[in-house]
This record gives structure tokens, sequence and C-alpha cells, in this order.
């Protein structure tokens, strides 16, 4: 009987608990924000001589949206600074072309399961627990594809999985 009342209580803080992210490196985890509305999937760079340290994509759950993301090192402290962008051209742009299609941009922080924050992990490394995208949920509200995606994401993203 006791040994059952155990089993059930560990199932039920193993249910509770954030997805472990042991083993999934930080291009292959997958994130979801609280209401499950918004999904960041990061996916390799391809080349070690990119401007850029991580790529992502933010599918929008019931709609056809799919915003493209990426994070260049840069600053000074040199941080993790993010660009989550809706249908950008491509070749000969201009800045304000960029800031047009620009749905949000910031420093991304890792909350790691212990809370400790710091800096989102680069590729190769393990994979963060959670994601901090200051202020994303206002800008979603603030920009021109508020109206297909009607519910804003949370700031917060936790890990859901590892893609293979």
């Amino acid at each position: 009987m006791r040994l059952a009342v155990f089993a059930l209580i560990l199932s039920a803080l193993l249910a509770a608990s954030p997805a472990l992210t042991a083993n999934c490196l930080q291009e292959q985890a997958i994130y979801a924000d609280a209401d499950g509305a918004y999904e960041l999937r990061f996916e390799p760079v391809g080349s070690e001589n990119a401007a850029t340290s991580n790529h992502f994509k933010i599918k929008v759950a019931k709609t056809d949206l799919v915003l493209d993301g990426i994070v260049m090192q840069s600053g000074e402290p040199v941080r993790p600074n993010g660009m989550i962008m809706n249908k950008c051209p491509e070749g000969d742009v201009t800045g304000d072309d960029i800031a047009a299609c620009t749905v949000w941009e910031g420093v991304i922080y890792a909350v790691g399961a212990d809370g400790k924050v710091s800096l989102l992990p680069e590729e190769g490394s393990e994979a963060a627990a959670q994601l901090l995208l200051p202020d994303f949920g206002p800008a979603v509200r603030n920009a021109s594809i508020w109206g297909k995606a009607t519910v804003a994401p949370w700031d917060v993203l936790t890990f859901k999985e590892c893609a293979p």
C-alpha cells in the first residue's frame, strides 16, 4: 500500500515538473508558451561562419503564421540579441525594410531549472529549461500580425521537447 502511494506521489511530481533538457542541444530544443498558442522551434544555423548564433521558427497555433527568428551575438557586453520577423524581403534590403517586418527584438535570456537567469546557450550547448523574451507578448499585439494572431504570447516559453 505504501509503495502504491509513493508511486502515485512520484508520478504526480514528475508530471508537474518541466521537461528535462538533459541530452538536448539548444539547436534541437522546442519551447511553448503557457497557453500552448506559440511554439518556438530552434534549428541548426548550418555554418560555423554565419553571422548568427541561433535560428528558430515560431508557429502560431490555429493559424498558418510562421515567424522567422535569428540571434546575433552583439552589444557591449556581448549578448544574444534576437529578432523575430514576419515575411521579410530577401536580398538587397534597407534598414527600413527590416524594421517594417520585425515583430520583436531584444535580448533572449535562459532560465535554468534552478531559476537562475543567464544568456541563451549557443549551438552545441545543453538547451535551456525556459526562455525569457522580454515584452514579446506586447510586441505581438502591436505588430502587423495582430489579427491573424489573436492571442498574445507569454514572455516566458518552457522547454517542451527535443527535436530528433
